[in-house]
């Protein structure tokens, strides 16, 4: 008996975000500044990690 197919199950890890560059922050307070939009990519990005390795064990990858 074949697996089912999901889409997760052939997918390759997702890819962590790239951090500011040097210098991108200004440091004036900006709303929202590239720190605190890279923290969410980076909380998004580990979610991510987490659901794929999940998926690889569940399937014995």
């Amino acid at each position: 008996m074949t697996e089912p197919w999901s889409p997760l199950a052939a997918a390759e890890p997702p890819v962590a975000p790239e951090p500011p560059a040097e210098g991108a922050c200004c440091g004036s307070g900006c709303e929202p500044c590239v720190w605190d939009v890279y923290q969410g990519e980076l909380a998004e990005y580990r979610r991510a990690l987490a659901l794929w390795q999940a998926e690889q064990e569940l399937l014995g990858g």
